[in-house]
């Protein structure tokens, strides 16, 4: 994925930016776009489906992690991340598949490979990749996950004992169980894509 990260970049929906420092070197500028201000390093304030303040082909690599599930109207989205890439400009993007509901009431949809395809391609992106993530068991032990840490977080000593027993037991044996069954491809956690202008 390093491999597409270069020149100019615009991060959608950023949140808090915790991307940016693993950035490759390959970045010469990092922008920030979120609809409110989770950091003082935001650069715009803004609905990814508007970006009117932005320049056509402004940029050569845009991130869009994680947020089009979240909104109404992803087809504009993507349109628009299309009129600010550069000519040749990549865009790369996750989303969900299995998840449960979250950030309610703004949590709209869930997409499978061939409508990620579809959405992309009618707003004039070329799929250059596409692969699952994950699979049942990585959904189900994120679940599992989010209530052991949950439980024992504010607890000093727990909370030490609760990420290791998370990372080592939870995550790698449902990662191991996910690749032993090949579950991923009837029951992707979700999709990673990139696209080219």
């Amino acid at each position: 994925m390093r491999q597409f990260l270069h020149g100019k970049v615009l991060d959608l929906g950023c949140g808090t930016m915790p991307f940016r420092s693993c950035l490759p070197d390959t970045v010469e500028v990092y922008h920030g776009i979120d609809i409110q201000c989770h950091t003082r390093q935001l650069t715009l304030i803004g609905d990814v489906q508007n970006l009117a303040m932005i320049a056509d082909a402004s940029y050569d690599t845009a991130l869009c992690l994680e947020v089009l599930e979240h909104l109404p109207n992803p087809g504009r989205a993507v349109a628009e991340i299309e009129r600010i890439l550069k000519p040749g400009g990549a865009v790369i993007i996750s989303v969900p598949h299995l998840s449960r509901l979250h950030d309610l009431p703004h949590d709209y949809f869930r997409y499978t490979a061939n409508g990620l395809r579809h959405l992309l391609e009618s707003n004039g992106l070329d799929v250059v990749l596409l692969q699952a993530k994950g699979g049942l068991f990585a959904f189900l032990g994120h679940q599992l996950s989010s209530t052991l840490l949950t439980l024992v977080w504010s607890i000093p000593g727990l909370r030490t004992l609760g990420w290791w027993l998370n990372r080592w037991v939870i995550t790698w044996g449902c990662t191991f169980l996910d690749q032993v069954t090949g579950n991923a491809k009837l029951f992707p956690l979700g999709y990673l894509v990139v696209a080219r202008k």
